[in-house]
């Protein structure tokens, strides 16, 4: 198999498993409080990207990050992690899974908002004209396209997934910025994060309640949301002949989502979400071009 086909196999493998986060997120939220869920998920991660690391023999490039900037990667933990996972799913909480998973692909369009004083970029008519597009189909999906704020099912709701977006585009800026190799900086970000997250498991309470399903559902999110998935796509990426067209994959991941919403969750799918994504992917697409 070339370096072609290997890429899109690893990339396919990867939106395969991501579009059925969503729907992972919903059940694991039955059985778990969404602290316990982002704890338990963060543990499962850190071992999965060690595990890697270590089967690559490249440990020691961890332990130099660890050891060379521990502050740095706490702070980074404490951001993802940490507060960017208990945004989201207190935002899942709170929403269909329709509504937050589709309004969390935003997080593409803010990213060139903040990119414009972090980065030195000029924001562009594209950029404008996608921002606009973008935020409308927000709003369609937001009031079940009737435009009316008493249609919102949870404001909080709305307003944490929209966080969520402004929180994963600037810890993004701020991992451009990283020096090490993506997973050796993720698995330190995770293994950072660990000393929180068991100490919230230990004395919070949150093992009190723990049942299988809540602990399969923790553990499938650490594999498939932020630890194996990871690796997939970044290998795809590495491997990817063209790298633009396995990264335009991603976007099968919010479709084939909402089909396992409907099938498995029983969430029927309102046209407004389907309108509304249908203005967010060619936004996302303008900004892409030509960038």
């Amino acid at each position: 198999m070339n370096r072609s086909k290997q890429a899109l196999v690893l990339g396919l493998s990867a939106v395969l498993l991501w579009s059925t986060v969503a729907t992972a997120f919903k059940i694991a939220l039955r059985y778990l409080d969404v602290f316990s869920l982002v704890c338990l998920a963060s543990v499962v991660s850190a071992c999965v990207l060690v595990c890697w690391l270590v089967a690559q023999g490249r440990m020691t490039e961890l332990l130099t990050a660890l050891r060379n900037q521990p502050l740095k990667y706490f702070i980074m933990a404490c951001i993802n992690p940490l507060l960017y996972y208990v945004i989201l799913l207190t935002a899942y909480d709170l929403l269909p899974a329709q509504q937050a998973q589709t309004i969390n692909y935003t997080w593409a369009i803010i990213l060139s908002l903040l990119a414009a004083p972090v980065l030195g970029q000029r924001l562009q008519r594209k950029d404008l004209v996608a921002i606009a597009v973008g935020y409308l189909g927000v709003v369609i999906i937001a009031t079940e396209g009737s435009f009316h704020l008493g249609a919102i099912q949870s404001t909080l709701g709305l307003i944490l997934a929209l966080v969520s977006t402004l929180v994963w585009a600037g810890f993004w800026l701020a991992n451009t910025r990283l020096q090490e190799p993506k997973d050796v900086a993720l698995a330190a970000m995770f293994v950072m994060s660990c000393p929180v997250a068991i100490a919230y498991l230990a004395y919070g309470g949150g093992l009190a309640q723990l049942s299988w399903q809540g602990l399969g559902a923790a553990v499938y999110i650490g594999l498939f949301e932020m630890g194996v998935t990871f690796l997939l796509w970044s290998q795809a990426l590495s491997r990817a002949v063209n790298v633009a067209r396995v990264a335009n994959l991603i976007f099968l991941a919010p479709v084939l989502s909402l089909v396992l919403i409907q099938l498995v969750l029983d969430e029927p799918i309102h046209p407004a979400t389907v309108v509304g994504f249908a203005l967010i992917v060619p936004a996302i697409l303008l900004q892409q071009r030509d960038a």
